[in-house]
């Protein structure tokens, strides 16, 4: 994730932010990601509502570029990328091809 000093945090946009009250910093993926993440850890511990978490989720999706679909396990809900498009018959990263 990208480095961001409380200077550069201060200098966003109010758009740059995915929560209320300048919550959750979305200026790139990796924070968007990472909004995400503890968007739903907070809504799993019961600090947050599930329609603040749909407010976030979208505004990073936007900065992430897709659409991922919530899948709710016993270990916490997780945000898998939806596939888009036909597969290149190139194998993924970190998966061997026989």
């Amino acid at each position: 994730m990208a480095k961001l000093t409380a200077g550069k945090r201060k200098a966003l946009p109010k758009g740059e932010f995915a929560g209320p009250h300048k919550s959750y910093p979305v200026p790139d993926k990796s924070h968007a990601a990472n909004a995400k993440a503890r968007a739903s850890q907070a809504v799993n511990a019961g600090r947050m509502s599930s329609s603040t978490e749909a407010k976030i989720d979208a505004k990073a999706n936007k900065v992430l570029g897709g659409k991922t679909t919530p899948v709710k396990t016993d270990r916490g809900t997780f945000h898998m990328k939806e596939n888009r498009g036909a597969t290149t018959g190139k194998p993924s990263r970190g998966k061997a091809a026989f």
